[in-house]
């Protein structure tokens, strides 16, 4: 092991700067630099365990071709949001030519669909005929039976995922298009599942705002981006940068070093010595050259798994809260690159091109293990290396350490194009190449000891000086701009001088977000 050091100011005019410490690159812990940086006097330093700043939000570039791990799109409804964002990439001019810029965001037009009983569906279900054909006359007379009886007969108590599923969308619906595919994803059975997630992910999306929406967007709209009055799940269209999501935060990455923020690559957490009631320092490691040390702050900043970050107070967290802490889990999650000359499917399914004009697709087939397939050509045609190719991201649902994590590289590239041909998507001798990017701790589960977290948060609201933030931070499944909202919030209250936490994790509790309530 190297040897132990500290960090110091070298500036002796600076030597009575406050220090922010941040534990993480990600949406959350660049917007917390860049905003105590362009609004504060303090100095900051992020540290960042991995080699790339964006944490799930990164673009992985393999031979030119670039993966988005998940999917961003760049769409909220905060006005803050998309300000901040425009502020480094702004929006393509309408008709204007992308390739005279890198930095710039491209509009997209969104099209998700489920692809079940190797037919696709529209996402959200939509009752056309598209829907009828595909499911049958008796099948869809079940599900309009059901949601009424779900809706105004017969309201169960919401104990977990499945009775806030069945709820809303009644039980028909909910077996034939949301369970096995939530199964997929989270490894254990709905009624396991606590009824937040579906609060947090699919607030007021329900069978009647479907309707309602696909009877408004018959009338002609301006070109505005904005759809405040649209729910998440239904706008059709968003903005994304023009390589990927990484390109956004490596770009407030220079900026904000333009403004002096430090920025340490390869630094993992492992120590956070706290006292009184107050952090001190936090130690850390460099696996790649072996160094460790610690670093002393004014005020710190975690994106970090709150699992981890509890694991490593020094001295110890108290013994209940170790407990919780430690019954967190999470769902981790490996994406598979696969480079194809043409995906395979009848004519009037491609229509002009060789892939699908998808985003991305939920495969609901339960007997593959693909929760989701990316169509990168679709979110933006910089990401693909060769535009007459088809550049496709596998997504698989794990547990970090379990058979599937621990497949080769080679095996699971075979899987993944192993599922394409079974599906029918593909045939293996389109099959150019691939990649594998594992990504652990991606999506912070709501079972476990989830339901105790109220004794983690009690804790950690009361160290004066720890701000927890951001996804993983704050175990809630957020999206990037809810990530990025906290941390916003944060420096709003070190600004303006407000001790309360409450609102920071006010942050995406209701349907209008907490600043614009």
């Amino acid at each position: 092991m190297g040897t132990p050091y500290f960090f110091h100011l070298c500036d002796e005019e600076m030597s009575d700067q406050k220090k922010a410490i941040i534990i993480g690159a990600g949406p959350a812990g660049l917007t917390a630099a860049y905003e105590l940086a362009s609004r504060t006097n303090y100095k900051v330093v992020v540290l960042e365990e991995s080699d790339m700043v964006g944490g799930i939000s990164r673009t992985v570039n393999y031979k030119g071709n670039r993966m988005d791990i998940g999917g961003h799109r760049f769409f909220s409804k905060s006005d803050r949001v998309m300000e901040w964002w425009l502020k480094f990439l702004p929006v393509q001019d309408i008709g204007s030519d992308p390739t005279h810029t890198d930095r710039l965001m491209l509009v997209r037009n969104r099209l998700s669909r489920i692809f079940y009983l190797k037919k696709f569906f529209n996402y959200p279900i939509k009752f056309n005929w598209n829907t009828i054909s595909n499911l049958g006359f008796v099948r869809i007379i079940m599900i309009g039976f059901s949601y009424v009886m779900a809706r105004f007969f017969k309201i169960r108590p919401e104990k977990n995922l499945e009775d806030f599923f069945i709820n809303r969308f009644g039980k028909v619906l909910y077996k034939t298009f949301f369970k096995d595919y939530t199964e997929k994803v989270w490894g254990v059975s709905c009624d396991k599942i606590k009824p937040e997630w579906g609060a947090q992910r699919v607030k007021g999306l329900s069978v009647s705002k479907a309707l309602w929406h696909a009877l408004i967007s018959l009338i002609p709209k301006d070109n505005s981006i904005k759809q405040k009055g649209t729910e998440t799940s239904l706008i059709d269209r968003f903005l994304y940068p023009k390589y990927g999501p990484g390109q956004l935060w490596q770009t407030v990455q220079e900026e904000a070093e333009k403004m002096g923020v430090e920025l340490l690559f390869n630094h993992k957490v492992d120590r956070i010595e706290w006292d009184q009631n107050q952090i001190k320092a936090v130690g850390f490691i460099n696996p790649s050259s072996g160094r460790s040390g610690l670093l002393e702050g004014d005020i710190f900043f975690s994106t970090m798994p709150v699992k981890n970050l509890i694991k490593g107070f020094k001295p110890m967290a108290p013994q209940e809260v170790r407990e919780v802490a430690e019954g967190l889990i999470y769902r981790d999650f490996i994406a598979v690159g696969v480079l194809l000359d043409k995906m395979h499917l009848s004519p009037d399914q491609l229509k002009t091109t060789n892939y699908v004009p998808d985003n991305w697709i939920y495969i609901q087939e339960n007997y593959v293990k693909v929760g989701r397939i990316q169509v990168f050509n679709n979110w933006s045609p910089y990401m693909v290396d060769d535009p007459s190719k088809v550049w496709l991201g596998m997504e698989y649902f794990c547990n970090e350490g379990d058979d599937l994590w621990n497949l080769p590289d080679e095996k699971l590239l075979k899987l993944a194009v192993d599922e394409l041909t079974q599906i029918g998507l593909a045939h293996q001798k389109d099959f150019i190449d691939g990649v594998v990017v594992r990504m652990p701790k991606t999506y912070p589960a709501y079972f476990g000891s989830y339901d105790r977290f109220d004794v983690i948060r009690t804790y950690t609201d009361k160290i004066s000086n720890l701000f927890l933030i951001g996804r993983n931070g704050m175990h809630k499944y957020n999206n990037q701009d809810h990530s990025m909202l906290t941390a916003m919030t944060v420096v709003d209250n070190l600004i303006t001088g407000n001790d309360s936490r409450e609102s920071v994790w006010s942050v995406n509790t209701e349907e209008e977000y907490h600043e614009e309530s």
